[in-house]
């Protein structure tokens, strides 16, 4: 409950002062639970020092500090939905590769959107309900009831339609083959079924659900980031999509790890790429790496 009365204070405050203003004092109260958040510090550094072996710590620390800002900032964003609408996208946010989407459609079998932790994914969720789409997403259920419906009425206020973690399978599979999109993190397991692969050159979990999906459906993995620029604007970028045929008849348990392990290496990649670029937008806090 406690969680739940600091949402709805926040959300007052963000939907109450300017947008500029709402940032600040977000950044300000980041910064002083930064002073006491050694755990999440703790992690963040070391995630950071995993990605970038070759930095030093002034310079660690200043990522990690930026990361806690933004982390504020997405906050805000979220808090202020009901203020999103197309005026809002066409003056704050730059749309890139849209059409991929039509051409994945186009295929009559489904997308699945992939995207990750980073920049500010459940804006981008908005951007593309508000655009048309038939778009869903699986979201991992708060363990405070009040706080999750709290997060998914925000979400359903702007068209999207949400599937609960740990009952989605069928209802993905269902979506796909009617040629719908459901939207997908594929950075973290949250399963504890997840598959071991390499990710910045160490072994990690990464969710089985976009690659399963797609092998047991055909369905085309469109990669999507929406990230933060430095004037606080935003970019959606839609990546090329990533097709793969659905395996039919038997497998042996051996060949169908395989063709998982393939279609992840075909996005890993390109996650990687993204939180290289866009270090202090991966909101990471805990420890990643298997160790």
């Amino acid at each position: 409950m406690f969680n739940y009365i600091l949402y709805c204070i926040g959300r007052f405050m963000a939907l109450s002062l300017p947008l500029k203003a709402a940032y600040g004092l977000a950044v300000f109260f980041s910064d002083v639970h930064y002073l006491f958040a050694f755990g999440d510090r703790s992690a963040v550094k070391a995630n950071l020092a995993a990605i970038f072996p070759n930095k030093g710590r002034v310079e660690l620390n200043r990522i990690r500090r930026r990361m806690s800002r933004n982390f504020a900032k997405y906050l805000v964003d979220f808090f202020r939905f009901s203020k999103i609408d197309k005026e809002y996208i066409g003056k704050n946010i730059k749309i890139e590769n849209i059409h991929y989407f039509d051409e994945a459609l186009a295929k009559g079998k489904g997308v699945i959107v992939l995207t990750a932790h980073l920049g500010n994914w459940e804006l981008g969720g908005v951007v593309i309900a508000l655009s048309g789409y038939p778009f869903w997403v699986v979201a991992l259920p708060h363990k405070d009831k009040d706080v999750d419906n709290f997060f998914n009425r925000q979400r359903q206020s702007k068209g999207i339609s949400v599937i609960p973690f740990g009952k989605a399978a069928r209802q993905c599979l269902n979506l796909l083959r009617e040629n719908k999109m459901v939207a997908l993190v594929g950075d973290r397991d949250f399963s504890e079924k997840g598959i071991v692969v390499d990710f910045f050159g160490r072994k990690s979990f990464f969710p089985l659900g976009p690659a399963a999906f797609s092998m047991k459906t055909g369905s085309m993995i469109v990669p999507g980031f929406m990230f933060r620029n430095p004037d606080d604007t935003f970019t959606l970028r839609i990546e090329k999509p990533i097709e793969f045929t659905a395996l039919e008849g038997e497998k042996t348990p051996q060949e169908k790890k395989q063709r998982l392990l393939e279609i992840i290496d075909s996005y890993k990649s390109t996650i990687e790429d993204y939180i290289k670029k866009y270090p202090d937008q991966w909101y990471m806090f805990r420890r990643f790496w298997i160790t």
